[in-house]
Protein backbone atom coordinates (compact mmCIF):
# COMPACT_ATOMS: atom_id res chain seq x y z
CA UNK A 1 0.00 0.00 0.00
CA UNK A 2 1.73 3.14 -1.06
CA UNK A 3 2.66 6.14 1.45
CA UNK A 4 1.21 9.35 1.36
CA UNK A 5 4.10 10.70 -0.72
CA UNK A 6 3.52 7.76 -2.92
CA UNK A 7 0.10 8.57 -3.57
CA UNK A 8 1.05 12.66 -4.42
CA UNK A 9 3.08 11.30 -6.77
CA UNK A 10 0.64 9.08 -8.44
CA UNK A 11 -1.69 11.49 -8.98
CA UNK A 12 0.98 13.86 -10.06
CA UNK A 13 1.74 11.53 -13.12
CA UNK A 14 -2.37 10.85 -13.29
CA UNK A 15 -2.39 14.88 -14.34
CA UNK A 16 0.59 15.11 -16.41
CA UNK A 17 -0.71 12.49 -18.70
CA UNK A 18 -4.04 13.68 -19.45
CA UNK A 19 -6.87 11.77 -21.21
CA UNK A 20 -8.30 12.75 -24.07
CA UNK A 21 -11.96 12.65 -21.97
CA UNK A 22 -10.36 14.57 -18.92
CA UNK A 23 -11.42 18.33 -18.82
CA UNK A 24 -9.11 21.00 -20.30
CA UNK A 25 -8.05 24.09 -18.35
CA UNK A 26 -9.96 26.99 -18.95
CA UNK A 27 -8.37 29.64 -21.68
CA UNK A 28 -9.97 32.55 -19.93
CA UNK A 29 -13.23 33.98 -18.63
CA UNK A 30 -12.83 37.60 -20.00
CA UNK A 31 -15.09 36.49 -23.10
CA UNK A 32 -18.03 35.09 -20.85
CA UNK A 33 -17.69 38.37 -18.92
CA UNK A 34 -18.34 40.61 -21.98
CA UNK A 35 -20.71 38.00 -23.01
CA UNK A 36 -22.91 38.74 -19.84
CA UNK A 37 -21.97 42.38 -20.01
CA UNK A 38 -24.26 42.87 -23.39
CA UNK A 39 -27.03 40.15 -22.33
CA UNK A 40 -27.50 42.56 -19.59
CA UNK A 41 -27.42 45.19 -21.47
CA UNK A 42 -29.68 43.93 -24.27
CA UNK A 43 -32.29 43.31 -21.18
CA UNK A 44 -32.11 46.76 -20.65
CA UNK A 45 -32.27 48.41 -23.93
CA UNK A 46 -35.00 45.65 -26.08
CA UNK A 47 -37.01 44.88 -23.19
CA UNK A 48 -37.09 48.11 -21.39
CA UNK A 49 -37.23 48.56 -17.44
CA UNK A 50 -40.33 50.23 -17.75
CA UNK A 51 -43.02 47.08 -18.89
CA UNK A 52 -45.46 46.57 -16.26
CA UNK A 53 -45.27 43.40 -14.53
CA UNK A 54 -47.11 40.77 -16.26
CA UNK A 55 -50.16 37.95 -15.11
CA UNK A 56 -47.50 35.35 -13.32
CA UNK A 57 -45.56 37.72 -12.49
CA UNK A 58 -47.93 39.64 -10.48
CA UNK A 59 -48.57 36.70 -8.51
CA UNK A 60 -44.60 35.83 -6.89
CA UNK A 61 -43.91 39.49 -6.64
CA UNK A 62 -47.43 39.79 -4.43
CA UNK A 63 -46.41 37.37 -2.25
CA UNK A 64 -43.25 39.01 -0.92
CA UNK A 65 -44.40 42.96 -1.26
CA UNK A 66 -45.90 44.73 1.37
CA UNK A 67 -47.76 47.52 -1.25
CA UNK A 68 -50.32 45.07 -2.89
CA UNK A 69 -52.47 42.04 -1.90
CA UNK A 70 -51.15 38.48 -2.24
CA UNK A 71 -52.83 37.28 -5.25
CA UNK A 72 -53.56 33.52 -5.13
CA UNK A 73 -51.28 31.22 -5.37
CA UNK A 74 -51.94 27.71 -7.46
CA UNK A 75 -50.58 24.50 -6.80
CA UNK A 76 -47.88 24.69 -9.45
CA UNK A 77 -46.27 27.66 -8.60
CA UNK A 78 -43.24 27.34 -6.58
CA UNK A 79 -41.94 30.35 -4.17
CA UNK A 80 -38.08 30.68 -5.82
CA UNK A 81 -39.43 33.37 -7.77
CA UNK A 82 -40.45 35.16 -5.08
CA UNK A 83 -37.42 35.11 -2.88
CA UNK A 84 -35.73 36.01 -5.97
CA UNK A 85 -37.46 39.54 -6.23
CA UNK A 86 -37.49 40.09 -2.08
CA UNK A 87 -34.54 41.86 -2.51
CA UNK A 88 -36.35 44.50 -4.32
CA UNK A 89 -39.73 43.99 -4.20
CA UNK A 90 -39.93 43.55 -0.25
CA UNK A 91 -39.15 47.70 -0.15
CA UNK A 92 -40.10 49.01 -3.37
CA UNK A 93 -43.11 49.21 -5.88
CA UNK A 94 -41.18 50.56 -8.41
CA UNK A 95 -41.00 48.26 -11.44
CA UNK A 96 -38.17 49.82 -12.98
CA UNK A 97 -35.80 48.91 -10.16
CA UNK A 98 -37.03 45.29 -9.81
CA UNK A 99 -36.35 45.02 -13.58
CA UNK A 100 -32.91 46.41 -13.59
CA UNK A 101 -32.48 44.02 -10.26
CA UNK A 102 -33.62 40.90 -12.46
CA UNK A 103 -31.19 41.95 -15.73
CA UNK A 104 -28.51 42.27 -13.33
CA UNK A 105 -29.08 38.88 -11.88
CA UNK A 106 -29.97 37.15 -15.15
CA UNK A 107 -26.36 38.58 -16.41
CA UNK A 108 -24.52 37.56 -13.77
CA UNK A 109 -25.79 34.08 -13.78
CA UNK A 110 -25.19 33.31 -17.46
CA UNK A 111 -21.88 33.99 -16.31
CA UNK A 112 -21.81 31.38 -14.13
CA UNK A 113 -23.68 28.98 -15.55
CA UNK A 114 -21.20 29.38 -18.78
CA UNK A 115 -18.22 29.14 -16.12
CA UNK A 116 -19.48 25.38 -14.91
CA UNK A 117 -18.52 24.09 -18.26
CA UNK A 118 -14.73 25.32 -18.55
CA UNK A 119 -12.17 22.51 -18.91
CA UNK A 120 -15.15 20.82 -21.02
CA UNK A 121 -15.06 23.08 -24.15
CA UNK A 122 -13.02 25.62 -25.67
CA UNK A 123 -13.85 29.31 -24.70
CA UNK A 124 -15.29 29.84 -28.15
CA UNK A 125 -18.14 27.32 -27.52
CA UNK A 126 -19.04 28.33 -24.58
CA UNK A 127 -19.04 31.77 -26.07
CA UNK A 128 -20.86 30.61 -29.12
CA UNK A 129 -23.49 28.77 -27.09
CA UNK A 130 -24.04 31.61 -24.47
CA UNK A 131 -24.87 33.96 -27.60
CA UNK A 132 -27.41 31.64 -28.77
CA UNK A 133 -29.14 30.82 -25.69
CA UNK A 134 -29.29 34.50 -24.88
CA UNK A 135 -30.47 35.78 -28.32
CA UNK A 136 -32.86 34.22 -28.23
CA UNK A 137 -36.18 36.18 -27.87
CA UNK A 138 -37.43 34.21 -25.22
CA UNK A 139 -34.52 34.61 -23.09
CA UNK A 140 -34.10 38.34 -23.53
CA UNK A 141 -37.66 38.61 -22.74
CA UNK A 142 -37.95 36.61 -19.75
CA UNK A 143 -34.53 37.21 -18.82
CA UNK A 144 -35.55 40.24 -16.68
CA UNK A 145 -38.84 38.94 -15.57
CA UNK A 146 -40.08 37.44 -12.33
CA UNK A 147 -40.55 34.02 -14.04
CA UNK A 148 -38.72 30.74 -13.16
CA UNK A 149 -37.91 29.30 -16.99
CA UNK A 150 -35.15 31.29 -17.11
CA UNK A 151 -33.59 30.05 -13.87
CA UNK A 152 -34.43 26.83 -14.29
CA UNK A 153 -31.99 27.03 -17.55
CA UNK A 154 -29.44 28.40 -15.24
CA UNK A 155 -29.64 25.55 -12.92
CA UNK A 156 -29.55 22.82 -15.80
CA UNK A 157 -26.33 23.78 -16.70
CA UNK A 158 -24.59 24.60 -13.77
CA UNK A 159 -25.79 21.38 -12.66
CA UNK A 160 -24.84 19.47 -15.64
CA UNK A 161 -21.81 21.20 -16.27
CA UNK A 162 -20.71 20.54 -12.89
CA UNK A 163 -21.47 16.94 -13.25
CA UNK A 164 -19.43 16.78 -15.70
CA UNK A 165 -16.54 18.09 -14.35
CA UNK A 166 -16.37 16.03 -11.67
CA UNK A 167 -17.79 12.54 -13.29
CA UNK A 168 -14.08 13.40 -15.28
CA UNK A 169 -11.45 14.46 -12.63
CA UNK A 170 -13.15 13.95 -8.68
CA UNK A 171 -10.63 16.05 -7.32
CA UNK A 172 -12.44 18.93 -8.73
CA UNK A 173 -14.72 19.16 -5.19
CA UNK A 174 -15.69 22.24 -6.40
CA UNK A 175 -18.04 21.04 -9.02
CA UNK A 176 -19.73 18.29 -6.70
CA UNK A 177 -21.18 21.37 -4.79
CA UNK A 178 -21.97 23.05 -8.35
CA UNK A 179 -24.15 19.68 -8.69
CA UNK A 180 -26.05 20.73 -5.53
CA UNK A 181 -26.29 24.38 -5.92
CA UNK A 182 -27.57 23.81 -9.37
CA UNK A 183 -30.00 21.19 -8.42
CA UNK A 184 -31.37 23.51 -5.47
CA UNK A 185 -31.85 26.05 -7.54
CA UNK A 186 -33.89 24.10 -10.41
CA UNK A 187 -36.15 22.68 -7.81
CA UNK A 188 -35.84 26.29 -5.77
CA UNK A 189 -37.61 27.74 -9.20
CA UNK A 190 -39.66 24.65 -10.28
CA UNK A 191 -39.65 21.15 -8.41
CA UNK A 192 -41.21 19.54 -11.19
CA UNK A 193 -39.22 20.48 -13.86
CA UNK A 194 -35.83 20.15 -12.05
CA UNK A 195 -36.97 15.96 -11.47
CA UNK A 196 -37.27 15.92 -15.20
CA UNK A 197 -33.42 17.57 -16.28
CA UNK A 198 -31.93 15.17 -13.46
CA UNK A 199 -33.42 12.03 -14.72
CA UNK A 200 -30.34 11.54 -17.09
CA UNK A 201 -27.94 11.96 -14.47
CA UNK A 202 -29.39 9.71 -11.79
CA UNK A 203 -29.17 7.02 -14.08
CA UNK A 204 -25.69 7.55 -14.84
CA UNK A 205 -24.83 8.01 -11.55
CA UNK A 206 -26.35 5.53 -10.57
CA UNK A 207 -24.78 2.61 -13.64
CA UNK A 208 -21.40 4.49 -13.00
CA UNK A 209 -21.76 3.52 -9.23
CA UNK A 210 -20.95 7.44 -8.41
CA UNK A 211 -22.39 7.81 -4.72
CA UNK A 212 -20.92 11.08 -4.25
CA UNK A 213 -22.11 12.05 -7.46
CA UNK A 214 -25.62 10.36 -6.66
CA UNK A 215 -25.62 12.00 -3.13
CA UNK A 216 -24.88 15.64 -4.40
CA UNK A 217 -27.67 15.68 -7.19
CA UNK A 218 -30.58 13.96 -4.69
CA UNK A 219 -29.22 16.61 -1.86
CA UNK A 220 -29.81 19.34 -4.01
CA UNK A 221 -33.34 18.37 -5.21
CA UNK A 222 -34.06 18.22 -1.96
CA UNK A 223 -33.10 21.19 -0.54
CA UNK A 224 -34.47 23.23 -3.38
CA UNK A 225 -38.19 21.37 -3.01
CA UNK A 226 -38.30 21.24 0.63
CA UNK A 227 -40.69 24.14 0.61
CA UNK A 228 -42.68 23.13 -1.87
CA UNK A 229 -43.04 19.30 -0.26
CA UNK A 230 -43.96 21.12 2.87
CA UNK A 231 -46.14 23.32 1.68
CA UNK A 232 -48.00 20.45 -0.03
CA UNK A 233 -48.80 18.75 3.29
CA UNK A 234 -49.46 21.63 4.87
CA UNK A 235 -52.03 23.30 2.29
CA UNK A 236 -52.96 20.25 0.62
CA UNK A 237 -52.53 17.05 3.00
CA UNK A 238 -50.08 15.39 1.10
CA UNK A 239 -47.53 15.34 -2.18
CA UNK A 240 -49.57 13.24 -4.42
CA UNK A 241 -52.62 15.87 -3.47
CA UNK A 242 -50.62 19.23 -4.61
CA UNK A 243 -49.62 17.28 -7.77
CA UNK A 244 -52.75 16.20 -8.04
CA UNK A 245 -53.90 19.39 -8.35
CA UNK A 246 -51.30 20.66 -10.27
CA UNK A 247 -52.35 18.24 -13.45
CA UNK A 248 -56.17 19.60 -12.74
CA UNK A 249 -55.02 23.00 -13.13
CA UNK A 250 -52.88 22.30 -16.36
CA UNK A 251 -55.53 20.59 -17.98
CA UNK A 252 -54.66 16.98 -16.72
CA UNK A 253 -50.92 15.98 -17.64
CA UNK A 254 -51.16 12.70 -19.77
CA UNK A 255 -50.62 12.23 -23.39
CA UNK A 256 -50.86 15.15 -25.47
CA UNK A 257 -49.07 16.27 -29.00
CA UNK A 258 -48.51 19.97 -27.73
CA UNK A 259 -45.50 20.23 -30.67
CA UNK A 260 -47.56 22.31 -32.72
CA UNK A 261 -48.91 24.36 -29.98
CA UNK A 262 -45.19 24.88 -28.85
CA UNK A 263 -44.55 25.87 -32.85
CA UNK A 264 -47.33 28.37 -32.41
CA UNK A 265 -46.27 30.53 -29.10
CA UNK A 266 -42.75 30.62 -31.73
CA UNK A 267 -44.60 33.69 -32.91
CA UNK A 268 -44.09 35.63 -29.56
CA UNK A 269 -46.88 34.22 -27.84
CA UNK A 270 -46.50 34.55 -24.27
CA UNK A 271 -49.69 31.53 -22.90
CA UNK A 272 -50.90 29.30 -26.06
CA UNK A 273 -53.91 28.29 -24.10
CA UNK A 274 -56.11 27.59 -26.15
CA UNK A 275 -53.47 26.76 -28.91
CA UNK A 276 -55.74 27.81 -31.89
CA UNK A 277 -54.84 30.38 -35.03
CA UNK A 278 -52.04 29.88 -37.72
CA UNK A 279 -48.60 29.32 -37.67
CA UNK A 280 -46.17 31.68 -37.33
CA UNK A 281 -44.04 32.53 -41.30
CA UNK A 282 -41.81 29.76 -41.84
CA UNK A 283 -38.61 31.98 -41.51
CA UNK A 284 -39.94 32.37 -37.21
CA UNK A 285 -39.69 28.46 -36.91
CA UNK A 286 -37.08 27.59 -39.17
CA UNK A 287 -34.58 27.90 -36.07
CA UNK A 288 -36.51 25.50 -33.97
CA UNK A 289 -36.15 22.91 -36.77
CA UNK A 290 -32.58 23.70 -37.56
CA UNK A 291 -31.27 22.74 -33.49
CA UNK A 292 -31.83 19.13 -33.95
CA UNK A 293 -29.89 19.21 -36.76
CA UNK A 294 -27.14 20.86 -35.71
CA UNK A 295 -27.05 19.26 -32.50
CA UNK A 296 -25.83 15.90 -33.78
CA UNK A 297 -23.36 17.81 -35.34
CA UNK A 298 -22.11 18.05 -32.40
CA UNK A 299 -22.62 14.79 -31.41
CA UNK A 300 -20.64 13.05 -34.39
CA UNK A 301 -17.77 16.02 -33.42
CA UNK A 302 -17.95 14.36 -30.49
CA UNK A 303 -17.65 11.20 -31.38
CA UNK A 304 -14.96 11.73 -33.68
CA UNK A 305 -13.11 13.25 -30.90
CA UNK A 306 -13.45 10.82 -28.73
CA UNK A 307 -15.57 13.34 -25.85
CA UNK A 308 -18.72 12.01 -26.44
CA UNK A 309 -20.41 12.03 -22.70
CA UNK A 310 -19.79 15.72 -22.32
CA UNK A 311 -22.10 15.98 -25.66
CA UNK A 312 -24.51 13.14 -24.88
CA UNK A 313 -25.51 14.02 -21.26
CA UNK A 314 -26.51 17.80 -22.02
CA UNK A 315 -28.64 16.11 -25.12
CA UNK A 316 -30.26 13.80 -22.72
CA UNK A 317 -31.53 16.63 -19.97
CA UNK A 318 -32.34 18.92 -23.45
CA UNK A 319 -34.38 15.84 -24.56
CA UNK A 320 -35.96 14.73 -20.70
CA UNK A 321 -36.74 18.75 -19.63
CA UNK A 322 -38.52 19.10 -23.25
CA UNK A 323 -40.41 15.91 -23.45
CA UNK A 324 -43.40 16.70 -20.53
CA UNK A 325 -44.32 20.22 -22.82
CA UNK A 326 -44.15 18.80 -25.84
CA UNK A 327 -45.85 15.56 -25.22
CA UNK A 328 -47.81 15.77 -21.99
CA UNK A 329 -49.41 19.23 -21.57
CA UNK A 330 -52.28 20.63 -23.60
CA UNK A 331 -51.16 24.34 -24.24
CA UNK A 332 -47.96 25.82 -24.64
CA UNK A 333 -45.80 28.62 -23.65
CA UNK A 334 -42.19 29.17 -25.28
CA UNK A 335 -40.32 29.73 -21.76
CA UNK A 336 -41.26 26.25 -20.99
CA UNK A 337 -38.20 25.12 -23.07
CA UNK A 338 -35.86 27.45 -22.02
CA UNK A 339 -34.34 24.65 -20.00
CA UNK A 340 -33.85 22.74 -23.20
CA UNK A 341 -32.51 25.79 -25.58
CA UNK A 342 -30.11 26.31 -22.84
CA UNK A 343 -28.45 22.40 -22.41
CA UNK A 344 -28.83 22.40 -26.15
CA UNK A 345 -26.88 25.49 -27.16
CA UNK A 346 -23.75 23.42 -25.93
CA UNK A 347 -23.43 20.62 -28.33
CA UNK A 348 -25.28 23.26 -30.96
CA UNK A 349 -22.06 25.89 -30.42
CA UNK A 350 -19.99 22.90 -31.06
CA UNK A 351 -21.04 21.49 -34.11
CA UNK A 352 -21.09 25.07 -35.69
CA UNK A 353 -17.31 25.44 -34.75
CA UNK A 354 -16.82 22.52 -36.58
CA UNK A 355 -18.33 23.61 -40.00
CA UNK A 356 -16.91 26.65 -39.99
CA UNK A 357 -13.53 25.54 -39.08
CA UNK A 358 -11.28 22.41 -40.43
CA UNK A 359 -10.01 20.47 -37.42
CA UNK A 360 -6.04 20.12 -37.92
CA UNK A 361 -4.89 19.21 -34.19
CA UNK A 362 -3.60 16.75 -31.99
CA UNK A 363 -3.81 15.52 -28.66
CA UNK A 364 -0.46 16.91 -26.54
CA UNK A 365 0.54 15.17 -23.27
CA UNK A 366 -0.33 17.18 -20.42
CA UNK A 367 -2.10 19.70 -22.75
CA UNK A 368 -5.00 18.40 -23.94
CA UNK A 369 -6.39 19.18 -27.61
CA UNK A 370 -4.20 21.29 -29.36
CA UNK A 371 -6.41 22.57 -31.92
CA UNK A 372 -4.62 24.18 -35.04
CA UNK A 373 -8.16 24.66 -37.26
CA UNK A 374 -8.01 26.42 -40.58
CA UNK A 375 -10.77 28.11 -41.73
CA UNK A 376 -13.20 26.92 -44.30
CA UNK A 377 -14.07 30.64 -45.98
CA UNK A 378 -17.48 29.30 -47.15
CA UNK A 379 -18.77 27.81 -44.96
CA UNK A 380 -17.93 30.54 -42.36
CA UNK A 381 -19.71 32.61 -44.39
CA UNK A 382 -23.14 31.14 -44.79
CA UNK A 383 -23.26 30.12 -40.98
CA UNK A 384 -22.25 33.73 -40.67
CA UNK A 385 -25.03 34.70 -43.01
CA UNK A 386 -27.97 31.96 -41.33
CA UNK A 387 -26.94 33.39 -37.52
CA UNK A 388 -27.55 36.75 -39.06
CA UNK A 389 -30.55 36.17 -40.17
CA UNK A 390 -31.76 34.18 -37.01
CA UNK A 391 -30.32 37.55 -34.72
CA UNK A 392 -32.86 39.41 -37.27
CA UNK A 393 -35.65 37.16 -36.90
CA UNK A 394 -35.16 36.96 -32.78
CA UNK A 395 -35.22 40.73 -32.57
CA UNK A 396 -38.28 40.74 -34.82
CA UNK A 397 -40.39 38.60 -32.82
CA UNK A 398 -38.71 40.36 -29.53
CA UNK A 399 -39.92 44.28 -30.43
CA UNK A 400 -43.13 42.48 -31.27
CA UNK A 401 -43.83 41.13 -28.40
CA UNK A 402 -42.40 43.62 -25.97
CA UNK A 403 -45.16 46.54 -28.02
CA UNK A 404 -47.70 43.87 -27.49
CA UNK A 405 -47.19 43.01 -24.02
CA UNK A 406 -46.45 46.93 -22.83
CA UNK A 407 -50.10 47.59 -24.10
CA UNK A 408 -51.67 45.12 -22.59
CA UNK A 409 -50.54 45.97 -19.50
CA UNK A 410 -51.18 49.41 -19.93
CA UNK A 411 -54.79 48.53 -20.44
CA UNK A 412 -54.65 47.51 -17.02
CA UNK A 413 -53.38 50.66 -15.72
CA UNK A 414 -55.92 52.69 -17.69
CA UNK A 415 -58.61 50.02 -16.14
CA UNK A 416 -57.26 50.81 -12.61
CA UNK A 417 -57.16 54.58 -12.83
CA UNK A 418 -61.49 54.17 -13.79
CA UNK A 419 -61.83 52.35 -11.34
CA UNK A 420 -60.41 54.46 -8.81
CA UNK A 421 -62.63 56.94 -10.56
CA UNK A 422 -65.47 54.99 -9.86
CA UNK A 423 -64.71 55.06 -5.73
CA UNK A 424 -62.84 51.43 -6.54
CA UNK A 425 -59.71 52.12 -3.85
CA UNK A 426 -57.75 50.26 -1.30
CA UNK A 427 -58.55 48.00 0.98
CA UNK A 428 -61.42 46.61 -1.86
CA UNK A 429 -61.74 43.53 -4.05
CA UNK A 430 -61.61 42.60 -7.46
CA UNK A 431 -63.27 39.38 -8.82
CA UNK A 432 -64.27 37.74 -12.43
CA UNK A 433 -62.54 38.85 -15.60
CA UNK A 434 -58.62 39.06 -15.24
CA UNK A 435 -59.39 39.88 -11.77
CA UNK A 436 -55.77 39.28 -10.90
CA UNK A 437 -53.77 41.51 -12.73
CA UNK A 438 -56.33 44.31 -12.53
CA UNK A 439 -57.02 43.88 -8.86
CA UNK A 440 -52.78 44.39 -8.04
CA UNK A 441 -52.72 47.58 -10.38
CA UNK A 442 -55.88 48.86 -8.67
CA UNK A 443 -54.07 47.73 -4.69
CA UNK A 444 -57.28 45.75 -4.23
CA UNK A 445 -57.96 42.21 -3.31
CA UNK A 446 -58.10 39.36 -6.04
CA UNK A 447 -60.75 36.42 -5.68
CA UNK A 448 -62.56 34.23 -7.78
CA UNK A 449 -65.31 31.40 -7.13
CA UNK A 450 -64.14 28.88 -9.56
CA UNK A 451 -61.94 28.25 -12.09
CA UNK A 452 -57.80 27.30 -11.60
CA UNK A 453 -57.69 30.41 -9.22
CA UNK A 454 -60.67 29.88 -6.92
CA UNK A 455 -59.85 31.34 -3.37
CA UNK A 456 -63.10 32.35 -2.29
CA UNK A 457 -66.92 31.93 -2.31
CA UNK A 458 -70.02 33.90 -3.10
CA UNK A 459 -71.38 34.31 0.58
CA UNK A 460 -67.80 35.82 1.47
CA UNK A 461 -67.89 38.26 -1.60
CA UNK A 462 -70.76 39.53 -0.19
CA UNK A 463 -69.80 39.73 3.23
CA UNK A 464 -66.71 41.96 1.89
CA UNK A 465 -69.05 44.34 0.24
CA UNK A 466 -70.26 44.76 3.44
CA UNK A 467 -66.78 46.36 4.42
CA UNK A 468 -65.28 47.81 1.31
CA UNK A 469 -65.95 48.25 -1.99
CA UNK A 470 -66.18 45.23 -4.39
CA UNK A 471 -66.22 45.03 -8.16
CA UNK A 472 -67.20 42.41 -10.88
CA UNK A 473 -65.62 42.30 -13.80
CA UNK A 474 -67.09 40.71 -17.42
CA UNK A 475 -65.60 40.51 -20.19
CA UNK A 476 -66.60 41.00 -23.52
CA UNK A 477 -68.64 38.09 -24.73
CA UNK A 478 -68.86 37.17 -20.66
CA UNK A 479 -71.69 36.65 -18.51
CA UNK A 480 -71.89 38.27 -15.45
CA UNK A 481 -72.25 36.03 -11.99
CA UNK A 482 -76.03 36.04 -10.82
CA UNK A 483 -75.13 37.55 -7.18
CA UNK A 484 -73.62 40.71 -9.20
CA UNK A 485 -77.16 41.46 -11.80
CA UNK A 486 -78.14 43.71 -9.48
CA UNK A 487 -75.21 46.07 -8.82
CA UNK A 488 -74.86 49.21 -11.23
CA UNK A 489 -72.71 48.76 -14.22
CA UNK A 490 -70.02 50.54 -15.88
CA UNK A 491 -68.18 50.18 -19.13
CA UNK A 492 -64.14 50.63 -19.20
CA UNK A 493 -63.11 49.70 -22.77
CA UNK A 494 -64.61 46.38 -23.60
CA UNK A 495 -65.07 45.54 -19.57
CA UNK A 496 -68.17 45.77 -18.14
CA UNK A 497 -67.59 46.30 -14.51
CA UNK A 498 -70.40 45.92 -11.56
CA UNK A 499 -69.40 48.02 -8.84
CA UNK A 500 -71.34 46.87 -4.94
CA UNK A 501 -73.62 49.06 -3.58
CA UNK A 502 -71.45 51.72 -0.82
CA UNK A 503 -70.65 49.64 2.18
CA UNK A 504 -73.42 50.14 4.77
CA UNK A 505 -72.85 53.36 7.17
CA UNK A 506 -71.49 51.81 10.58
CA UNK A 507 -70.40 48.45 8.87
CA UNK A 508 -67.51 47.17 10.75
CA UNK A 509 -64.29 46.85 9.21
Amino acid sequence: MPDGSGLLLTRGRRRAHTSPNAPRPAAGTAPLVALAAVFTLAQLVLVRPGLGLGWDEIVYVSQVTSHHPAAFFSAPRSRGVSLLVAPVASWSSSTVLLRVHLALLSGLALYLALRAWRGLFPTRVLVAAGAFYASLWVTLFYGPQAMPNHWVAIGALITVGSFLRYHADPSVRGALWGVVAGAALMAWMRPTDAVWVMVPLFVLALAGRRGRLLLASAAGLAAGAAEWVAEAYAGYGSLGARLAEASRIQGGLGWHMAVDDQLRSLGGRGLCRPCTGPMPHPVVTLWWFALPLLAAVGLVVAVRARRVLRTVLPLACATTAALPYLFMIGYAAPRFLQPAYALLAIPVADGLWHLVRKPAGQWRPGEGWRPAGRWRPAAAALVALALAGHLAVQLAVLAHTVDRNTESRRDWTRTAGELHRLGVRPPCLITGHEAIPVGYYTGCSSGETGGNNENTTVAEILRTADRVPVAALTGPGGVPPDYARPWPVHKISDLEVRIAPAPRQGASG
